[in-house]
C-alpha cells in the first residue's frame, strides 16, 4: 500500500465507487474527480493539478458508458470522455513536483479481436478492428503519449466487471422474467452507415459459443493493490478471470443463482429489437472475449473470485 494519498478519476461509476469506500475504509486519503458528485470537476485542470502532485496512486475510470446506441453524437462522447479526462491527468502527472509512482488507467478487453479459436493474452493477443477497439486504442495510446518518467503507467484491459449493481442488474430482471437463456448470434442486415462506422456486428459464434471473459469488481480492486505492490509490472495488463466461460454456461449460471430453472434461447432478431429499445448494442453480448491474464497470472496474482458460482453470489445475485 502506498503512503500518500489516491486520485481517482471517474469516481462516480461502477468500480470508482468500490474503489473510494475501500480505500476510505483503509484510512487511505481519497480525492474524488468526476463531472459530478466528487471534490473536483474536470474542468478544474488546477484542482486536479494540486490532488496529483504529491499523491502515491491515480486511477483513471472516466467514460461514458459504452451501453448505448452507437450514434455519432454517442460514439463522440464515448471518444472524447476517455481521451479528455486521460489528457487532463496525465497534463497533471508532467506538472507535479512530487508525482505519483503509478498511474493506472482503465481500457477495455475489448481491445482484442472477436477469438473463437484461441485466447488472447498480453503477449500473443491480436487486436481487433471496428469503433469499440479504435477507442480502446486511442484511449491507450493517450496514456502512454507524454514522456513522465517518474511515474509508471498500467492500461488495465478490463474484462465485464461483476459485482452488486453494473452488468447483472438487467440481467437478474431478465431471468426472473423468463429471458434468461442463451442469447444467440445469426444474421442481421448491416446498413452502409454502420459498415462505415465500423459499428456492425457480423455474425460470429454460433449456438451460443461466444466467450464470455468476465471479474469481480473485488478482484479489480485487488489488482490495482497487487500492481502498487509489484512495480515490475507496467503497460497492458488483462483484468479478466483465468475462467472464462461461454455464454450459454454464464447464462446457466445466472439461472442458477437466481433459482429460475429454465430460459429459452434468444435469437438474434430478438436481442436486436431489444437491444434498439434498451438504447444498446449488441455486440456487448454477441462478441467472443477470450481474454486470459497473463501477465498477472505469472507474477502470482491470487483471484479472490475465480469461479463464476461463487462470484455471481458473492455479487448478491442470488438475494
Amino acid at each position: 500500500m502506498g503512503d500518500g494519498h489516491v486520485v481517482i478519476g471517474g469516481s462516480t461509476g461502477f468500480i470508482g465507487r468500490h474503489l473510494e469506500r475501500k480505500y476510505r475504509a483503509e484510512g487511505r486519503e481519497v480525492v474524488t474527480i468526476s463531472r459530478t458528485g466528487a471534490d473536483l470537476g474536470w474542468a478544474d485542470q488546477a484542482g486536479i493539478d494540486a490532488a496529483v502532485d504529491g499523491a502515491s496512486l491515480v486511477v483513471g475510470l472516466a467514460g461514458k458508458s459504452v451501453s448505448c446506441r452507437y450514434t455519432p453524437a454517442n460514439r463522440a462522447l464515448i471518444l472524447s470522455s476517455r481521451l479528455d479526462t486521460t489528457a487532463a491527468l496525465s497534463t497533471a502527472i508532467g506538472r507535479a513536483a512530487a508525482p505519483p509512482r503509478l498511474w493506472v488507467n482503465s481500457s477495455t478487453a475489448t481491445i482484442y479481436r472477436h477469438a473463437e479459436d484461441r485466447p488472447q493474452t498480453e503477449a500473443d493477443g491480436e487486436l481487433g478492428t471496428g469503433f469499440s477497439v479504435e477507442v480502446a486504442k486511442a484511449w491507450e495510446k493517450a496514456l502512454f503519449a507524454d514522456d513522465l518518467p517518474a511515474t509508471r503507467r498500467v492500461a488495465l484491459r478490463t474484462a465485464i466487471v461483476l459485482g452488486d449493481g453494473g452488468v447483472l442488474g438487467p440481467l437478474r430482471a431478465l431471468a426472473r422474467m423468463g429471458l434468461g437463456g442463451t442469447q444467440l448470434d445469426g444474421r442481421w442486415p448491416v446498413t452502409r452507415a454502420r459498415r462505415a462506422a465500423g459499428t456492425a456486428h457480423f455474425p460470429g459464434a454460433r449456438g451460443g459459443r461466444q466467450r464470455f471473459s468476465w471479474i469481480h469488481v473485488d478482484d479489480v480492486t485487488g489488482i490495482i493493490d497487487f500492481l502498487e505492490q509489484h512495480p515490475e509490472l507496467d503497460g497492458p495488463v488483462n483484468a479478466a478471470t483465468p475462467h472464462p466461460v461461454v455464454n450459454r454456461a454464464f447464462m446457466a449460471a445466472v439461472r442458477r443463482a437466481l433459482g429460475v430453472r429454465f430460459g429459452p434461447p434468444t435469437p438474434r432478431w430478438m436481442l436486436e429489437i431489444g437491444a434498439f429499445g434498451i438504447r444498446t448494442e449488441t455486440e456487448l453480448i454477441l462478441k467472443s472475449r477470450w481474454v486470459l491474464p497473463g501477465r498477472l497470472t505469472t507474477a502470482g496474482y491470487a483471484f479472490r473470485h475465480p469461479d463464476l458460482d461463487e462470484a455471481l453470489r458473492a455479487s448478491g445475485l442470488g438475494t
